[in-house]
């Protein structure tokens, strides 16, 4: 059985915007936690830049702009594919790394690590790499 090509076109289109809704979740999420701008302990009304949470800002911010933009075109698309890979596999690490420290450094007890944990966000990361994936296996097939 054929795949028509509307039919293509309409799932590249879901996955785009599906891809786009992961990675912009993931820089709001990133923000609200992990805000760069940082009010000063002394004085709170002087807010000063934080350059280490900027980092953790920047990773969801690439994949909003330029996965995102790098898999609106065929002959980009494995370059948005390798990059999302990338940001994915950096992301679970540095957030699994954080989030197993604080727990060793605060005896928490192990049931708190699955559902006080990263391990939501790395699912989101993930999500939105396997979100990928099927967007570059649809520009494979046409």
């Amino acid at each position: 059985m054929a795949i028509g090509t509307e039919f293509i076109m309409h799932n590249k289109k879901i996955l785009l915007t599906a891809l786009f809704l992961l990675a912009a979740s993931g820089l709001m999420l990133h923000y609200r936690i992990h805000n760069f701008m940082v009010h000063d302990r002394i004085n709170p009304e002087i807010v000063t830049f934080d350059g280490a949470r900027f980092l953790s800002f920047l990773f969801p911010l690439l994949d909003v702009v330029a996965v995102t933009a790098l898999f609106t075109s065929r002959k980009t698309c494995i370059y948005g594919y390798l990059f999302n890979g990338i940001i994915v596999i950096y992301g679970t690490v540095f957030m699994a790394h954080y989030s197993l420290a604080e727990f060793a450094a605060r005896s928490v007890p192990p049931s708190d690590w699955f559902f006080k944990s990263t391990l939501p966000d790395i699912g989101i990361a993930w999500a939105d790499f396997f979100t990928g994936k099927a967007l570059y296996d649809v520009y494979l097939r046409t």
